[in-house]
Order: C-alpha cells, then sequence, then structure tokens
C-alpha cells in the first residue's frame, strides 16, 4: 500500500456544506495535511507548471492517522444463520473461471463450533468440515473445467460427510461423489458466505471465488434452511432469501449480476424479459466497490473558498499524494457565467487503470520534475478499472469512486510523452490547461461536475451562458446526456475541448453515481466485449454499449463524434475555407492575418507535441452533424498507426478514402434559441493551449470562442442549407 492515500466521499461540494476525506497511513502516525486551489496540474518544468493558490483551512498542519485495511474480492454476506440440530447439507451451481487460484469458497457457514465449507479447486469439488474434534477434508478427486456448468453440494448426515460432482454438458456429465466419516456437531447460530469462506472471528475472508454462482442452498435434514434466488433484485445489492427463514444477504464489492445462468437458452437477451434465465452473480476475487474507511478529516467548505479545482495534501514523512475535489458556488452562476464541466463519470471509469511496467516507466521524471511517482499497476492492490481483465479474464464491468484513486490526481504524469517536451498528461491533470488558461485570460468561471449534472439536468446548466469540456468526457449516463441536449435547445453554448467523447453508456448503482455499471456491447474501441446474453445493465435493465448504437451518435449533440485511434503522437491543424464564413468572425479577432485558409494551428503542443492526436473526432452529417455546421480547421493524420475505430469499418476493406475517415474536425454550429457549440474532436487539443503562455494560435482561437459564447447576445439563426 502507498505510506499515505485515501479518496473523499464525493467529487463536488457547494460553499458551506460539508466534504469528508478517509485517509489511510500506512502503520499509523502523524502526518501532514493542506488543501490548495489547484489552477495548473501539470508538473512539466518546460510547460506552464505545476500551479495552485494555498487555501485557508483550518485544519491545516498535523494529524494522527491510522492504516485503514482494504479487501478486494466480491462475495455475499449472510449474518445471522441459524441451523437447526441434525443434519446438514449444501449445495450450489456454479461456472468456475479461474480454477489455478486454488481452493474457493462457493458456499460456508461458521459458528464458534465450527463451520462448514462447499468449494472448488484444481482437484474438483472439496468440503472441508471444521470442529471442535479438528478438521477433515473431502475431494471428488476429478477435474472440472473451466466455464462449464456444475452442480456440487456436500452433506452431513449420520456422522458421514460426503461430497457430490456433476457436470451439466453431456461429454462433462459424470457423477463423481467421494465420503468419509465425520464427527458431528451441531452448529446451530452463526453466518453465511456465498463465493468466500469468512472468519467471523477475525472478519478476514479468504478462499474467493472466481465465476458464476446460482441457487446456493442450504437444508437440515428435510428442511430447508436457506434457498437465495439471485434472479429477483437484479438492480441492487440484495441476495434475496426464498426459504422460511428470509437469510437476505447483501453483495460485497459489486460483483456483475444480470449474468446468464445454467438455464440460459439463448431465446432471451433481455433479462427483465425472463429473470430466471438470468440466476447466476459472476464474482470476481479483485473486485472493488466501497472501501468502507471511515472519515479521518471532515470539514464545512468556507464560504469565501471561490469555486475551482481543489486537493487535499498530505504528507507522511516526505511520502505525498493528494485527493482532487471540486468547490462549487453556493448558488450556481452567481460567481460566474462561464462552468467548467470536469469528466467525473470518465475519471471514475478510468481510475485504477492498470497498464504494465506504467509505474517502473515514469518514476525517474515524475522524481525529477517533482511529481507524483506511483500508477495503479504498482498498487493493484485498490483494485482495477473497466479497461483491465480481472484476474480470471473477464472484462471489469463495474468502476467505484469509494478507494483510492491514485492515477486521478495533480501534479502527475502518466506517460514518456513521445515529443521532446512533452508532459506526457491525460484525465485531470490535462484538465488543468483549460482552467489555467481562463485563470490567465481573466475569464471568471466556476466548476460543475458530471455528478451535478446528472443529479441537477438542464437548470444546473441553464446558470450558465457557456459551458466547457475537458480533455476526455466520454462516459455518460441517459440524465447526463439529456440534460445538455436540453440546455442546447434551450439557447446554451457549449465547448467541447477533448476528444472521444460522449462514446460509451453507463449506468450508476441503485444508490447513487458512486459506482457505475458498464456493458461494452456492440462495436466501439474495447479491451473486452460483453458475454451472449450479457449486454443489458443489472441496475435497470437498459441495453449497453455506444450512444451511437443507442441511437444518440455524439455528432447530434456536439457536431463530431470519435472516428479514429492512434499512439500518443499528435500533429498540427490548418485552416480552412470555413474560417472566413462571416458568421464565425469572432474567432479571428485580433489574429485575422493568422487564421486564413492554409494556416496553421496547433503545430506545437505538450501531449504528444502538437494538437491532434491519439482519438480524434470528425463532423458527419450521416450521423447527425447539421447542414449548417462550419468547419474552421482540419487536421488529415497520414500515421499509419490510426486506423478507423471498429464502428466506422463496414469489412476488411476501408470504408472511406483514408481523409474522410483518419482527420480531426474543429467545428462550429448554431442550435435553437440562439445558442452555438464549438468542438475541437481531438484528446490532446489542450496541451497545445499552454504555448508560448497561452499566447498561440490555437489558444486565442478558444479565448475568442469562450468570450463570444460567454456574450448572452444570441447566435443568429443559420442560413438554410441547398438540401
Amino acid at each position: 500500500m502507498l505510506p499515505i492515500t485515501g479518496y473523499a466521499d464525493r467529487w463536488s461540494v457547494r460553499q458551506g456544506e460539508r466534504i469528508d476525506f478517509n485517509i489511510s497511513v500506512l502503520g499509523g502516525g502523524r502526518y501532514k495535511a493542506r488543501v490548495a486551489r489547484v489552477l495548473c496540474g501539470d508538473p512539466n518544468p518546460k510547460g506552464p507548471g505545476y500551479r495552485e493558490v494555498p487555501a485557508t483551512w483550518a485544519m491545516e498542519g498535523e494529524h494522527e492517522g491510522e492504516e485503514q485495511p482494504i479487501h478486494l474480492g466480491s462475495w455475499v454476506d449472510v449474518p445471522g444463520v441459524v441451523l437447526p440440530a441434525g443434519d446438514i447439507g449444501f449445495s450450489a451451481t456454479l461456472w468456475p473461471t479461474r480454477l489455478a487460484a486454488g481452493q474457493q469458497a462457493v458456499l460456508s457457514f461458521a459458528s464458534t463450533a465450527g463451520s462448514l465449507t462447499l468449494g472448488v479447486g484444481p482437484n474438483g469439488a472439496y468440503c472441508r468440515l471444521v470442529t471442535p474434534s479438528g478438521e477433515q477434508t473431502l475431494e471428488t478427486g476429478v477435474k472440472l473445467t473451466e466455464r462449464a456448468w456444475y452442480d456440487i453440494a456436500c452433506d452431513l448426515t449420520g456422522g458421514t460427510l460426503a461430497l457430490h460432482q456433476s457436470a451439466h454438458r453431456p461429454r462433462l456429465d459424470r457423477q463423481e461423489s467421494a465420503a468419509c466419516s465425520a464427527a458431528s456437531t451441531a452448529m446451530l447460530g452463526g453466518a453465511g458466505a456465498v463465493a468466500v469462506a469468512a472468519d467471523r472471528s477475525t472478519q478476514v475472508v479468504r478462499a474467493h471465488f472466481n465465476g458464476k454462482i446460482e441457487r446456493p442452498t442450504i437444508i437440515a435434514g428435510a428442511q430447508k434452511v436457506a434457498a437465495w434466488d439471485f434472479s429477483q433484485q437484479m438492480g441492487t445489492d440484495t441476495a434475496i432469501d426464498t426459504g422460511p427463514n428470509n437469510y437476505t444477504g447483501r453483495c460485497i464489492n459489486l460483483p456483475t449480476r444480470a449474468m446468464t445462468g445454467s438455464n440460459w437458452r439463448g431465446d432471451v437477451h433481455r433479462w427483465t424479459e425472463d429473470p430466471a434465465q438470468y440466476g447466476a452473480i459472476h464474482f470476481h476475487d479483485d473486485d472493488m466497490g466501497d472501501a468502507g474507511w471511515h472519515s479521518s478529516l471532515g470539514f464545512t467548505v468556507p464560504t469565501d473558498w471561490i469555486s475551482g479545482v481543489y486537493a487535499l495534501h498530505l504528507d507522511k514523512d516526505g511520502a505525498r499524494d493528494n485527493i482532487v475535489f471540486y468547490v462549487r458556488a453556493a448558488v450556481p452562476g452567481s460567481q460566474a457565467k462561464v462552468a467548467f464541466l470536469a469528466p467525473t463519470f470518465s475519471y471514475t471509469v478510468y481510475s485504477q487503470y492498470q497498464k504494465a511496467g506504467r509505474q517502473a516507466m515514469i518514476t525517474e521524471r515524475s522524481r525529477a520534475w517533482g511529481a507524483l511517482a506511483q500508477a495503479p499497476d504498482g498498487h493493484p492492490e485498490y483494485g482495477v478499472s473497466p479497461y483491465n481483465f480481472h484476474s480470471d479474464g473477464s472484462g471489469v464491468g463495474m468502476a467505484s469512486m469509494r478507494r483510492p484513486l491514485i492515477d486521478k490526481r495533480v501534479n502527475q504524469i502518466h506517460l514518456i510523452d513521445p515529443s521532446p517536451d512533452g508532459s506526457g498528461l491525460y484525465w485531470i491533470s490535462a484538465d488543468g490547461y483549460v482552467t489555467d488558461l481562463l485563470t490567465r485570460k481573466d475569464i471568471a468561471f466556476e466548476v460543475i461536475t458530471d455528478h451535478d449534472v446528472h443529479a441537477e439536468g438542464a437548470a444546473l446548466l441553464s446558470q450558465y451562458n457557456v459551458v466547457l469540456t475537458g480533455q476526455h468526457p466520454e462516459y455518460h449516463t441517459t440524465e447526463t446526456l439529456d440534460a445538455l441536449a436540453t440546455y442546447l435547445a434551450d439557447g446554451g453554448r457549449f465547448i467541447y475541448l477533448g476528444g472521444n467523447g460522449f462514446y460509451w453508456k453507463v449506468v450508476p448503482h441503485y444508490e447513487g453515481p458512486w459506482s457505475f455499471e458498464l456493458r461494452r456491447a456492440e462495436g466501439g474501441i474495447r479491451l473486452w466485449e460483453t458475454l451472449p446474453g450479457e449486454s443489458y445493465h443489472a441496475h435497470d435493465g437498459s441495453y449497453g454499449g455506444l450512444w451511437r448504437r443507442l441511437g444518440r451518435p455524439p455528432q447530434q449533440l456536439v457536431g463530431v463524434g470519435f472516428s479514429t485511434q492512434g499512439e500518443y503522437n499528435s500533429y498540427p491543424y490548418s485552416f480552412i475555407d470555413g474560417i472566413l464564413n462571416p458568421r464565425v468572425a469572432f474567432m479571428r479577432e485580433g489574429m485575422e492575418d493568422l487564421a486564413t485558409p492554409g494556416a496553421p494551428l496547433g503545430e506545437r503542443g505538450l501531449m504528444g507535441g502538437a494538437a491532434a492526436g491519439h482519438e480524434l473526432d470528425r463532423a458527419d452529417t450521416l450521423l447527425g452533424t447539421p447542414r449548417h455546421a462550419i468547419i474552421v480547421g482540419r487536421a488529415v493524420l497520414t500515421d499509419p498507426t490510426f486506423q478507423p475505430v471498429n464502428e466506422e469499418r463496414r469489412d476488411h476493406t476501408w470504408p472511406a478514402k483514408r481523409e474522410d475517415i483518419i482527420r480531426s474536425d474543429l467545428t462550429f454550429m448554431e442550435t435553437p434559441n440562439g445558442g452555438a457549440v464549438f468542438s475541437v474532436g481531438s484528446m490532446c487539443f489542450i496541451g497545445a493551449l499552454p504555448i508560448d503562455g497561452y499566447e498561440n494560435v490555437a489558444a486565442r482561437l478558444i479565448t475568442n470562442v469562450v468570450r463570444r459564447f460567454a456574450d448572452p447576445a444570441p447566435f443568429p439563426k443559420p442560413p438554410p442549407t441547398d438540401d
């Protein structure tokens, strides 16, 4: 674990509201804490440099810390189970996915008098009985096949412990069993657990199961004690017991629900149509949900803290970390009519993105720059991201913010930039270029987040004349897209300063957007895909995947959409004839001689060396770009690493000429009721803003756009198009 780290209970907080930070200090001891308002998160000494303004905070100074544990692995907790005296039987249906992990518990019960565990391992099913007389273990000795369905059961009857294993598939359909004498004991009151063996005396869980489980059942003699039906209340963390005692359990660490069961026939793909075919939960030994740490520092945000990006800085004997949070105005729009929309949904989904070798790669440069030298691959104890695979090879479909997000910090780099003076930034540190530009140009702004828009909708956005995005606003809920669409329809102005935005759908946890569920269905740039029959979210039953596949391509909202991806290399744009259109004359103010067709912009940058790079968006009227939209600049990339995204391909040949797909379009369009949108369509564009002290053509262009969009004077209706 890191020497010191933590997480906040929320991404954003209004002036006068409380925020809590949950902090763990390895080994305990004193630590220092301070808060600063962050203007720029880039530590690169050849860039603008890390910039912050200290915040006056009553709790600044030393605090006593304690180590707070983190436990990976999902399971179902069932406290308070009482077994009648006499014979006991356990059974379950399962689909194992990582037998090499050793013995893994499927169903267990423990009390002060003993324990009984049914599970699987490298030698097939096993059961273990622990009594005051000792421990006895049985194995079938017949290996299981991964990703195949089995029934397993054990029973303790009349002093005999017996174990049974049978496969569902015909080629594996063998009945296997084992038996031995056993010392019977009355275990009576205790607690049960599914997918783990729990030691209630030490509060430690072990032997996590990897794979699907359905219908775990406990019987005592001829009496059913508990029978859990995972096809019920799949949108929650509740595990319903259909037995007579109502031993309802709670899912811990976000296992994946609404999974096809052993009886799935392939005739139903939406679980809501026949929940009985979706009675399985997929458990993983590296699932991570709510770490459950308690608050270490909690305070009410002073009313004189202006809206902005803030960080709680932590220091333990020279070991550092910071936790980013956003302060909102107590009354939205009261401080400024310009809003920076922090893409906190995408921050959450990308958090703990483990890339092999990343921490070792960045360490030397990070230390030389005085930056944080941490990366998730160096600290897998904090879990994985939906951009990773679970240890059993399945894709990670759940994201959580209730754990340390050690790669979502300021004063942090994420890779070694291929350009000589580049910073190698993503996410929060990169988005500091936007707030730094606004600050240096004396443009007052407030900060809001995706979480705020999800909760408050278009009513929040309506308090601002213009809203700006960050580098990569990729993940959205139905609620956030609806809010943005309504805001634009009502005359709002929107500046999309990123690439690959508004791309994937996420569904929040039923308790709120502290966690998100993803189903990577149909197309899209993705490291894994949902399995057949599992493309509908458990939380709300809606279909998952790309917003484009769901009838809401990004072009409909912001004029451009994701079309190509390549290495972290960037290239210049050139202005094209559209820049001379009188409707965009405001863009050329003060640089009429520089903003002309054929003239470059963004030819230098701190993210890949220029402005157009990594992930690019283009306009396309077939996908919803309005025909009155004006493209003022374009970058066509010849770099062979840039290829069309999956959904742009039709067959093994190119769907069009390279210049029709492998490009980024700087796009302007008016919207109803005097509104407008300007989109850059490149993940690396904002890296060009700081060049020459934010006095380059790209920065001046964006400054002109922000100032005109902030002006409440309505944009005129566009002229009608020829078609």
